[in-house]
């Protein structure tokens, strides 16, 4: 599936930092390392094209743009890989509402994606991969499972295919919830602890056989589709190997996707630990309240962008708080950002000294690489704009924005 145009992204002279991110499942912060010598392999959860673009979204893959631009500044490969959920109830259950074609809603979702992510200025990934391309590969994957005895099938009118959470001994590291927690959160979030049959309330299901009026794919375990978690094991795997640098996602995804994702691989593929950093960020409210589709509060990029509001501000707006943090957006903080923007290419047409552009390029990817510290990378640029005025000196404005622009992706 084509992704969408690779914006520019300037070369930064100087002195690269490591890149430290917190794991969510050691609770530390810590260097990425490249397994082997080759790229570093991220796996970002994508969309389930049912609605468009909303600022949770735009927020998450802002984040791991981040990641992805600081990785290149340190002079690495990345190999990223997102998916896309073609195939789910929720998108099956919008198009019954709308009175529309499912393959048609999301496609046409997927393309709003598209230019949501273009217009915001996000590296796109190597491979865009949906669900619907790749049943071959969680078909394969299924089957390694079932031949493993770490997944089995419920034997009833649907026979399903299940993964069993004792497949792995180390179930449960990646979110360290306890039983309770999992239990509750697999209920809200796509589980089905009720469904007879089941060895245990939280497996998840591999493999869905067929229902009247879904969709279905053949299989040597009968017709269906692919399960979600599944889904993302076998598209990550495929391209990255069995153990990769970062699996990353909105911090809803932390369990029971993420968690299972991982075990799916390390049962079928007998790794001990699929990603070497499960990195999340934090949920985005509006005016105080998570934004849901339940509740109907939801900002859309491209309704922001129709308005006039540029892309380089509401970058600004979503790093003016840490990425782990739930943060809120309201119209506040939309015009602090446009506020900021405003002041940092003012100060750019008076960029005073080379050297303190030099301290300020410094001070930037430190923060950047301390955990994506963006609100004190912002605050480091607030400061240069009111500091080191005076003299003119030449490169020294270049140096600001085409540091902006290759770590934060913001034209100045």
């Amino acid at each position: 599936m084509l992704s969408w145009p690779h914006p520019e992204v300037p070369r930064l002279g100087g002195t690269p930092v490591p890149l430290a991110l917190h794991d969510t499942a050691d609770g530390v912060v810590r260097p990425v390392e490249a397994p082997g010598a080759g790229d570093a392999g991220m796996y970002v959860c994508g969309i389930t094209p049912y609605d468009s673009t909303h600022l949770g979204h735009a927020a998450t893959y802002l984040t791991f743009d981040l990641v992805h631009r600081l990785l290149l500044d340190q002079g690495l490969g990345v190999h990223y890989v997102q998916n896309i959920t073609d195939v789910d109830d929720p998108l099956f259950e919008r198009a019954q509402r709308d009175g529309v074609d499912w393959r048609e809603l999301g496609t046409d979702q997927i393309n709003l994606f598209r230019s949501d992510m273009e217009a915001l200025r996000v590296i796109p990934p190597r491979d865009y991969i949906g669900a619907i391309e790749s049943v071959d590969e969680v078909i394969e994957m299924v089957q390694k499972l079932l031949d493993a005895g770490a997944a089995y099938v419920v034997d009833d009118e649907y026979p399903d295919v299940y993964a069993s959470i004792e497949a792995t001994g180390n179930f449960g590291y990646e979110s360290n919830y306890d039983r309770a927690t999992m239990e509750e959160l697999f209920a809200e979030r796509g589980g089905d602890p009720e469904r007879v049959g089941k060895r245990d309330p939280l497996d998840a299901l591999l493999w869905r056989a067929h229902r009247e009026g879904e969709p279905a794919w053949d299989s040597p375990f009968g017709p269906g589709r692919p399960g979600w978690h599944i889904e993302c094991s076998a598209i990550a795997t495929n391209r990255l190997g069995a153990s990769f640098a970062i699996q990353g996602g909105g911090s809803d995804l932390i369990f029971p996707h993420h968690e299972f994702s991982a075990a799916h691989a390390e049962a079928g593929l007998g790794v001990e630990r699929m990603a070497g950093h499960y990195v999340h960020a934090g949920m985005i409210g509006l005016d105080g309240v998570k934004m849901s589709k339940s509740l109907g509060n939801l900002v859309f990029v491209h309704r922001l962008t129709a308005a006039g509001h540029e892309p380089d501000a509401i970058r600004l707006g979503v790093f003016a708080s840490h990425y782990r943090s739930d943060r809120d957006w309201s119209d506040r903080v939309l015009a602090d950002a446009e506020a900021r923007l405003a002041a940092w290419r003012e100060a750019c047409a008076q960029p005073g000294t080379l050297a303190g552009a030099e301290a300020l390029v410094a001070e930037l990817r430190t923060r950047l690489a301390d955990d994506l510290d963006t609100p004190g990378a912002l605050a480091a640029v607030d400061a240069w704009t009111v500091s080191d005025r005076g003299t003119d000196e030449e490169g020294a404005a270049e140096l600001v924005r085409t540091a902006a622009d290759a770590l934060l992706g913001v034209r100045v």
